[in-house]
């Protein structure tokens, strides 16, 4: 006769005793249908059931044989697993809610607080990248030319390949490419961004240091070109990094305030403050680059050189009374040629010290621009990119400014050859060169901080200060025709070139923060430098053509580009005071391929607004239609529309 089981319901599915997720089972379904089989002749033949230790679904079965209480511990169980998962909710609500002691309000402004040192992080890269870059330059043709200028070095090292004829087209891929720069760097830059434009040219100099180590046709000449391809976008793109590194200080200071939220134009004269600031960081920096491009010859050059009795043995007149470039000047220069290992030892530190400017902007330089924003920039259409810069001229403040962009360009060259040659090495000698180029950059460095009087005092008085000592300089000059070999003028020639890295650096300083206040579009900022720098570059162009002019021809020139610079600058400040409209060109909206996630909402969130001038023209005050959201509904009119 065959056992019964206790009197109780008859036993469940194995689906629903709880324990079945604990147990440990290896057959997956084929356990559960094997259990569901044999469970009801467990009920009646258990001893049929129970020899077989095989799958896990089985053993709830030989369990309930074995505790008549079984199914009374699985209901409790079933019970607890509820309980469970409610405190395993509350446990999981507990870890993602908000902690008590967290502050909102103090952690954005910790992240803010992240943002604006990273601002400053990057305004204090970028000016040493720029003063690295520049000194190198400098201090590796200046040491190269006073080499190649010595009729003994020449002949010994290098006379079959003409190093003089080869320095003139040097000089002249160095000053003549930049003239076709206007039509090429607003591409250059839309098309790499600011950061990489930057990366790229500081790159193109490194070439050139590199291309130094084996001096020849073939790799002097085309680095120079190369140089000159790179001059124009490497300031222009400089330029408009500091000034979006203001603007986005200006943002990250003012997080709470609607128009940042909204990402729309700041009011006009918000980032004011700012640019004054970075500004005077970057160019007290940029000025220790003349500086810094003295120390080859200070440090190594010095060495060779003949004293000042020999060099200067022909030289009959100086100053205001000579002509081109120190005539009379000794052909031997060198009174011992320094060897080949010394003069790459000398190369690889600048090599190195260019490498560090890539790396600098690589690394510690962060983007100017969101990705969508730069996505915006060169959306516009290549021809647009490529006809901004000349319908920006069309507004008067820029064409006023003009005489100035020159102005600046005549400045720093003159000093660099015109001045430092022709009065200062033809009185004190070569070997004092260093030391009167060193004098104006330390002084040009420190006194690029007067500019931060613009803080306290209208915007013009700096410039005009800068201009006002630079015209007394050159009035002087143009009298004062110093004896050569005369070293007790030393202390007047080193007073004027501090005086003139004074004026320099209330010019260069004051012209970069005027393009800032009147150009707070951060559409606009980059083909603004790109003129500005531009016709700087032909300002070089035309002091490297009047070389062979008499010293008071230089000089009347200077004179009068300076005089007409004052004029036109005062003028275009009369102009801005009456409030009379100035004329600027429509930026088109950016013509995306409809493809991602970025363009799936209707409107462009990163859509600037209009720049928020008040004198702005009526072109100007339609440049963002708000009732057009597409390319097809925007305005055709030939004088605005472009492309």
């Amino acid at each position: 006769m065959c056992p019964t089981t206790p009197q109780t319901s008859p036993a469940p599915p194995n689906r629903d005793v709880p324990q079945l997720s604990t147990l440990p089972h290896h057959t997956g379904q084929e356990g559960e249908a094997r259990a569901a089989e044999q469970a009801p002749s467990a009920t009646s033949h258990p001893k049929q059931a129970a020899p077989t230790p095989g799958p896990g679904p089985l053993l709830p079965v030989v369990a309930m044989e074995k505790d008549p209480t079984y199914y009374q511990d699985a209901a409790k169980a079933v019970g607890g697993n509820g309980l469970g998962a409610e405190g395993t909710e509350a446990q999981l609500d507990d870890f993602v809610s908000t902690h008590p002691d967290y502050n909102e309000e103090e952690e954005e402004q910790k992240y803010f607080r992240r943002k604006r040192l990273g601002v400053v992080k990057n305004v204090l890269a970028a000016s040493l990248a720029g003063m690295l870059t520049y000194g190198v330059y400098l201090g590796l043709l200046q040491m190269q030319l006073i080499l190649h200028y010595d009729e003994t070095y020449r002949e010994v090292k290098y006379s079959n390949i003409e190093l003089e004829d080869i320095d003139r087209k040097v000089l002249m891929g160095i000053n003549i490419t930049p003239v076709a720069a206007l039509l090429y760097t607003p591409i250059l830059i839309r098309f790499f961004g600011t950061k990489w434009a930057m990366f790229l040219a500081v790159g193109i100099y490194a070439l050139f240091v590199s291309s130094n180590y084996w001096e020849r046709y073939y790799t002097l000449v085309p680095s120079a070109v190369a140089i000159g391809v790179a001059i124009v976008p490497l300031w222009a793109s400089m330029g408009n990094y500091i000034t979006r590194m203001a603007q986005k200080y200006y943002e990250y200071v003012n997080y709470k305030e609607e128009h940042v939220q909204e990402q729309q134009q700041a009011p006009q004269g918000a980032c004011n403050t700012y640019i004054i600031i970075f500004q005077t960081i970057f160019y007290a920096c940029f000025h220790l680059s003349f500086v810094c491009a003295q120390m080859p010859m200070l440090f190594f050059l010095n060495n060779y050189l003949y004293q000042l009795n020999h060099t200067l043995f022909g030289v009959k007149h100086c100053g205001t009374l000579s002509h081109g470039t120190l005539p009379g000047f000794n052909k031997t220069v060198l009174q011992s040629l320094p060897r080949s290992v010394n003069l790459i030892i000398v190369e690889s530190a600048l090599m190195a010290a260019a490498f560090l400017a890539m790396l600098v902007v690589l690394v510690l330089c962060g983007s100017a621009y969101r990705p969508t924003e730069e996505i915006d920039l060169r959306s516009i259409g290549w021809g647009n990119i490529f006809q901004l810069p000349f319908k920006h001229m069309r507004d008067y403040r820029l064409r006023h400014l003009f005489p100035l962009f020159i102005y600046s360009g005549f400045e720093v060259l003159f000093v660099c050859t015109g001045f430092s040659l022709n009065y200062g090495v033809c009185t004190l000698g070569l070997e004092k060169l260093a030391y009167l180029l060193m004098a104006y950059g330390f002084s040009a460095s420190a006194c690029s901080s007067l500019a931060l009087s613009m803080l306290r005092l209208r915007r013009h008085i700096p410039l005009l200060a800068g201009i006002l000592i630079h015209a007394a300089l050159l009035v002087t000059l143009f009298f004062w025709a110093p004896e050569p070999r005369h070293v007790v003028q030393a202390p007047l020639l080193y007073t004027i070139a501090v005086l003139w890295g004074t004026g320099s650096a209330l010019n260069k300083t004051s012209i970069s923060i005027l393009l800032g206040m009147l150009y707070t579009d951060k559409e606009r900022q980059d083909f603004v430098f790109t003129i500005y720098h531009w016709w700087q570059a032909l300002a070089i162009f035309t002091v490297y053509l009047w070389s062979g002019l008499p010293m008071k021809a230089k000089l009347s020139i200077m004179l009068l580009a300076l005089v007409v610079a004052v004029g036109a600058y005062l003028w275009m400040e009369h102009k801005l005071a009456q409030h009379m409209a100035y004329r600027l060109p429509r930026i088109p909206r950016p013509r995306h391929k409809m493809h991602g996630y970025r363009y799936l909402e209707e409107d462009n969130s990163d859509e600037t607004g209009s720049e928020g001038d008040g004198g702005s023209s009526n072109d100007d005050n339609d440049r963002h239609p708000a009732e057009a959201t597409n390319a097809d509904e925007l305005p055709r009119d030939d004088e605005d529309q472009l492309g």
